[in-house]
């Protein structure tokens, strides 16, 4: 993930100005009119070596109520919050405003790290308004001039240190996956155990109003996070640490996540950016459905948006104690699973009540179970076994008239586990097949659930004459009929 540039201030400040140049593209839209820019805005910006985010915001009013630039203000006041470094700019001609210094407290107040911008200061006439800008208390203002490209090298030296403190502390939280195993690593007991130091990565994701929030706040033990009947109250991707039954967890509440089609506010957009973020920062990922409309498409491409980013899954069906034929209800649950998710075969599928607490430690030994096979090993010498017991039962198909022989099999990763078969013609063999392999594995090595990956990799055969071209038949019968002769 990189690091993210929030630019804040005043409008007419200059910061689309700066945005464009950043980006090196006219994305937004400049003029002299203040009040342009309303929506945020994105970008991949590049300065020298670096590359981060840049967002693009309104400038700051001093309104707060449900008027267009109070809304524009609070849209303006989540990009501080979602944004690891915030830019703060002031018009350097112009001098500091009494705005400018009720902004410069709300930025020190919500962002750890604030840098101060004096735009528009090229030439003498910007020197009074730069001096001036010390009075903020933020530190030594960087002088700009984004018309003109000047002071990009100070915004460079005060975002280096900040850029590689942010990729030190995303590399100490993020989860280790695809992790590498050696031939002769085949302890099948050597599963990492999660530490105070390195607790449990537990994402909760699913639709808008499924009870994600009431969950985390049941699984605490306090109300931390707000709930309430309406949907879409959540919309960062808040992150808890807690001990849940002894062991050491930290829990991301997301957004609600709608069909890309209906999410049209800037709003939640972002907001379903940041839970798509905490799946990928997730070991295991809780997707919480609501028992009155369970399996509807969303859920479906949420359950397999964590598979396919390789996340141990577990199914959670909420609000479980309003409903009345729980055995009928559950069997039909359990049918739409096999069938509408087959990539997660085997998963756990836990009922739940976030309300009353029903069900919470099945559920956290779900997550357990799920996160100990999402670690598991499988030793050399049983996988083979298997293979060949495997190939006995159904033989691969032989495309044109070859067979394809799997020569040998091994693990070669965990988190989720990976493996890989030695094969001919490893690019012919059909993806039915792979998927009888994957099967075959959930079930006799008992990996229900989690995210399996084979590779068929090619062997290079003894046959030295691979690959030579036959000799023409003429030659053939010019060397034959000279040696009759």
């Amino acid at each position: 993930m990189t690091l993210t540039l929030a630019i804040v201030g005043r409008p007419n400040v200059g910061k689309s100005t700066l945005f464009n140049r950043l980006v090196g593209k006219r994305l937004a839209l400049v003029d002299d009119q203040p009040g342009v820019t309303r929506d945020l805005r994105e970008g991949a910006a590049r300065l020298a070596d670096l590359r981060f985010t840049v967002i693009d915001t309104a400038g700051l009013e001093e309104v707060t109520d449900d008027s267009l630039q109070g809304r524009m203000r609070r849209l303006t006041e989540r990009a501080v919050d979602m944004a690891d470094v915030c830019l703060f700019m002031i018009d350097a001609r112009t001098g500091i405003t009494p705005t400018d210094e009720i902004f410069a407290d709300i930025l020190r107040k919500r962002s750890a790290h604030v840098l101060l911008a004096a735009n528009k200061a090229e030439g003498a006439a910007a020197d009074a308004g730069v001096l001036e800008a010390y009075n903020l208390g933020l530190g030594e203002p960087i002088r700009l001039s984004a018309e003109h490209g000047e002071g990009l090298n100070d915004l460079y030296t005060q975002l280096q240190p900040l850029a590689d403190l942010h990729a030190e502390n995303e590399r100490s939280e993020a989860p280790e996956v695809d992790v590498d195993l050696d031939e002769e690593d085949d302890d099948p007991d050597a599963i990492p155990q999660p530490t105070k130091a390195k607790p449990l990565q537990v994402a909760v994701v699913g639709r808008p109003n499924a009870g994600k929030s009431t969950l985390i706040n049941q699984i605490v033990g306090e109300d931390r996070l707000l709930t309430g009947p309406e949907a879409g109250i959540t919309r960062d991707a808040i992150s808890l640490r807690t001990d849940w039954n002894g062991t050491p967890m930290r829990i991301f509440d997301t957004a609600g996540m709608r069909k890309k089609a209906k999410v049209q506010e800037k709003l939640e957009k972002l907001s379903v950016g940041d839970g798509l973020r905490a799946v990928k920062f997730a070991e295991v990922v809780v997707v919480l459905l609501d028992a009155a409309i369970p399996f509807e498409q969303q859920d479906l491409r949420i359950a397999d948006l964590a598979e396919r980013e390789g996340r141990a899954v577990v199914v959670a069906i909420n609000k479980w104690d309003v409903e009345e034929d729980k055995q009928a209800k559950l069997r039909d649950l359990k049918e739409s699973f096999e069938r509408l998710l087959p990539q997660l075969k085997g998963a756990p599928l836990i009922t739940v009540s976030a309300k009353t607490g029903r069900g919470m430690d099945r559920l956290h030994d779900a997550i357990l179970r799920a996160y100990e096979v999402w670690n598991r090993r499988v030793s050399t010498a049983q996988l083979n076994r298997w293979l060949t017991g495997m190939l006995e039962a159904h033989p691969p198909p032989a495309p044109q008239g070859k067979r394809i022989k799997l020569r040998y099999m091994t693990q070669a990763k965990t988190r989720p586990p990976g493996f890989v078969v030695m094969c001919s013609h490893p690019d012919k063999v059909p993806e039915s097949y792979n998927r009888y392999l994957v099967n075959g594995l959930r079930l006799d090595f008992d990996m229900p659930g989690t995210p399996i990956r084979i590779f068929m990799r090619g062997q290079n055969d003894a046959n030295p004459y691979k690959g030579r071209k036959k000799a023409p038949p003429s030659k053939l019968r010019k060397h034959t009929n000279g040696r009759r002769s």
